[in-house]
């Protein structure tokens, strides 16, 4: 463990220079504005423009500077909301335990000053495995290559820098628990991915990773896919309880934007934003809907589901990890609903699988004919993680339920049920809704035990008419 460096011992208005300004980046400013603006540009379209949590890569600029644009680019539209930034990058030179901070007031890169917010600071350093530690940073890049990026799209904001070392789940989640204020405060975790793989290995390993990421499953992760698997392990427990949607923005590496293919590093951004407000864009939700259309029409006139090959530019969060539910009504009656409720699938082949289970394999209903699937109503349902309740009986567990919002899933032994936001249009009182999730778990409406256990999760909704769709997906 490294010796912190007490309060009393920081210099009034030291600065904490940069390591490799000339390097990895230009050290002269315009230069170097020049560069990130021009990976700005470059960077793949992102539509997710409120993400709470971001990961993004801390190569030099040629190398990952357009994935990490890709993250940064949408944070202009908050440039006047975010006024905190808590970095957490990984420890490559010096070995410690727990997470360490400067004693600097402010951290500087070619684009000028930036403050650090010592009222976050001190929060954190409340925390028995955080410290004060210069020592812990020397020749450190992995978080200063952010500050140009974070400075250009937001212009001011004050710094809580903690450099993570040797630190578990629980330490780095506590600290950014204790950090996550509000709207004003964006978390950024700095990783890169594999590491010096042939291109066709590291392609494989890092999708595989891109996808634990999403999923959430931060003991899965570990530094042969990711240097920064600690801080992101922590920032995904936060993102699970706080219920957080996860999605890989960019993932690409040094054989893709700069350099050849016989060695290279992987670079990925991603994007936690909250499940309750998280929207895909007009478009592509409307690519959804017409591929459900498709995998209805096909399946109609086929009898078996669709296969379908996916192009790499598919908008972002369409290939995404994700759990759905489709429904399919005629005339406002339900004609089949089938999902997942964990996430195994990539959302769009995940949508028109269970489109094409909901029109031909519910058990409940016979197959759609060509007729029915012309005049049917498609509604697809993406489902956020779930996440257990506590409650004490049925009445607190009512009062914790939240009509028009919560979906739930209840399991008593081998009985399960599951309700969809949907079911509030007809059932809008909490005590009915819970008493009829038993009713479909197959248990009596008045049933109660100490085994029941209840969880909630979020969905983003939306249809169409199959008319009004096209069969192009």
């Amino acid at each position: 463990m490294i010796d912190p460096v007490s309060l009393k011992d920081a210099a009034p208005g030291a600065v904490k220079e940069p390591h490799v300004a000339g390097q990895f980046y230009p050290a002269d400013r315009d230069a170097c504005a020049a560069l990130v603006a021009a990976k700005l540009q470059s960077a793949r379209a992102n539509p997710i423009d409120a993400a709470k949590i971001m990961i993004a890569p801390h190569a030099g600029f040629n190398f990952s500077g357009a994935v990490a644009g890709s993250i940064y680019g949408p944070l202009k539209s908050r440039a006047d909301s975010i006024t905190r930034v808590v970095l957490l990058g990984p420890a490559h030179r010096v070995a410690f335990k727990g997470i360490a901070i400067t004693s600097a007031d402010q951290w500087r890169s070619p684009l000028g000053l930036v403050p650090v917010d010592w009222d976050a600071v001190r929060t954190a350093l409340r925390l028995p495995h955080v410290a004060i530690s210069d020592d812990a940073f020397a020749g450190e890049h992995s978080m200063e290559v952010h500050l140009p990026f974070l400075q250009y799209v937001l212009g001011s904001f004050e710094l809580v820098p903690l450099l993570v070392g040797d630190a578990d789940i629980e330490t780095v989640s506590a600290a950014i628990d204790l950090l996550w204020g509000g709207p004003e405060t964006l978390i950024v975790i700095s990783s890169d991915l594999s590491h010096f793989h042939d291109y066709d290995t590291a392609n494989a390993l890092d999708s595989e990773t891109s996808q634990l990421i999403e999923l959430g499953r931060s003991t899965q992760l570990n530094g042969k896919r990711a240097c920064g698997h600690r801080a992101i392990a922590g920032a995904l427990d936060q993102a699970l309880r706080r219920d957080l949607r996860i999605t890989a923005v960019d993932v690409r590496n040094s054989g893709d934007t700069y350099g050849n293919k016989s060695r290279v590093v992987g670079y990925g951004a991603f994007a936690m934003e909250h499940a309750a407000t998280a929207r895909l864009d007009a478009n592509s939700r409307q690519q959804i809907l017409n591929a459900a259309h498709l995998s209805l029409k096909y399946g109609s006139e086929h009898g078996k589901p669709i296969n379908i090959r996916y192009g790499d530019d598919l908008p972002i969060g369409l290939m995404a990890m994700r759990a759905s539910f489709v429904t399919v009504e005629l005339a406002g009656n339900l004609r089949g609903c089938i999902g997942s409720v964990v996430p195994h699938n990539r959302l769009l082949p995940d949508v028109i699988t269970n489109t094409y289970k909901a029109g031909f394999g519910d058990p409940r209903f016979a197959p759609m004919s060509k007729a029915e699937v012309e005049n049917a109503y498609i509604s697809v349902s993406i489902l956020s993680h779930t996440r257990a309740m506590q409650f004490q009986n049925e009445a607190d567990l009512v009062s914790q339920t939240r009509p028009d919002q919560d979906g739930l899933i209840l399991r008593d032994g081998k009985h399960q049920g599951l309700f969809l936001p949907s079911v509030w249009r007809s059932l809008p009182k909490a005590e009915d809704f819970v008493r009829h999730l038993k009713r479909k778990a197959g248990l009596p409406m008045d049933h109660w035990s100490g085994d029941l256990k209840v969880f909630r999760y979020r969905t983003e909704s939306f249809g169409a008419a199959v008319k009004d769709l096209s069969d192009a997906a």
